[in-house]
C-alpha cells in the first residue's frame, strides 16, 4: 500500500486533526482518490515523523488525524553543504534546487553574480523565495528528508562572501581552471559551496570568493552546465566524504 507523506508546516501531536495544504489535499483527493481512514505520514520539517490518516474530505479540505510519533529516523548526511547557487533561469533553478535537496544539501543561498540573467525586484523575489520553499518542501516528501534544507533569500555574491562566519568551514567554488579536486579534500563536517549560472562565474566575481578564503574546485576535464555543476559536486563531496 501506498502510504503518502505530506510536509505540515505546523506543529503535530498525536490525537489532533490537522488541515493538509491545500495542493496537498488536492492531490489525494482529486489524484490519488484516497478514501477516508487511509494512512498518511506526516512530518514537520524540523525532523519529526507522524503517523496520520486522513479524517476527512471535502472539495477545498483535506483533513488528517495525527495517530502517533513514528521512530526517529535522521536522514541527513554527516557532511553539511552549504549551497550558493547562481540563479538558474526558469525551471532550472526549480531542478536545481529538488535535486540538491534529494542529495541532502543542508543550506541552499540564491546568489546574485555577474552573468545572472534573471532580475529580481523585492516582490518577484518574495515570490520566488516562496516556490522555491515549495519546491523543497516536495523534494523531502518524496526522498524521505524530515527536515526541510534551510533556503536563504537572494543576495549579491560579493555581500554573501564578505559576510560568511567561521562556520563556513572548508570554502570551495567551482572553476574549470581550479586547483583542487573532490578526491583530494578533507572537508571536516561542513562545506561551503559556490556555483555560477549560465556561463558560470566571472573573473570578478572568482576574486571576491578568492578573497573570501575560497578555493577553486575543478571537476574534471569538461564544462558542465550550471543545472549539472552544482549536482555533481554535491554527489562526489557525498560520496567520498558523506553519507553515498
Amino acid at each position: 500500500m501506498r502510504i503518502p507523506r505530506i510536509h505540515v508546516p505546523q506543529p503535530l501531536q498525536p490525537g489532533r486533526d490537522v488541515d493538509l495544504p491545500v495542493q496537498a489535499g488536492e492531490h489525494i483527493a482529486r489524484v490519488l482518490r484516497l478514501d477516508r481512514g487511509h494512512p498518511l505520514r506526516l512530518f514537520d520539517g524540523r525532523g519529526n515523523e507522524y503517523a496520520a490518516e486522513i479524517a476527512s474530505l471535502a472539495k477545498r479540505a483535506v483533513t488528517a488525524r495525527v495517530l502517533a510519533q513514528a521512530e526517529f529516523a535522521d536522514r541527513e548526511s554527516p557532511l553539511r553543504i552549504t549551497l550558493g547557487q547562481g540563479i538558474a533561469r526558469g525551471d532550472k533553478m526549480d531542478w536545481i534546487l529538488q535535486k540538491a535537496t534529494e542529495l541532502g544539501v543542508t543550506r541552499i543561498v540564491p546568489l546574485v553574480t555577474d552573468r545572472t540573467e534573471v532580475k529580481l525586484d523585492a516582490d518577484r523575489a518574495e515570490r520566488r523565495l516562496a516556490h522555491w520553499q515549495a519546491v523543497l518542501a516536495s523534494a523531502c516528501e518524496q526522498c524521505g528528508r524530515n527536515r526541510l534544507p534551510r533556503i536563504d533569500e537572494p543576495v549579491k555574491l560579493a555581500h554573501w562572501a564578505a559576510a560568511l562566519g567561521e562556520d563556513a568551514g572548508l570554502r570551495l567554488a567551482l572553476d574549470p581552471d581550479g586547483d583542487a579536486s573532490a578526491r583530494d579534500l578533507a572537508p571536516g563536517a561542513q562545506v561551503t559551496l559556490a556555483v555560477g549560472p549560465e556561463g558560470g562565474l566571472s573573473d570578478h566575481d572568482l576574486a571576491a570568493l578568492a578573497q573570501a578564503g575560497f578555493r577553486g574546485l575543478r571537476l574534471g576535464p569538461r564544462i558542465l552546465r550550471t543545472e549539472t555543476a552544482g549536482l555533481a559536486a554535491l554527489a562526489a563531496l557525498q560520496v567520498l566524504h558523506g553519507d553515498l
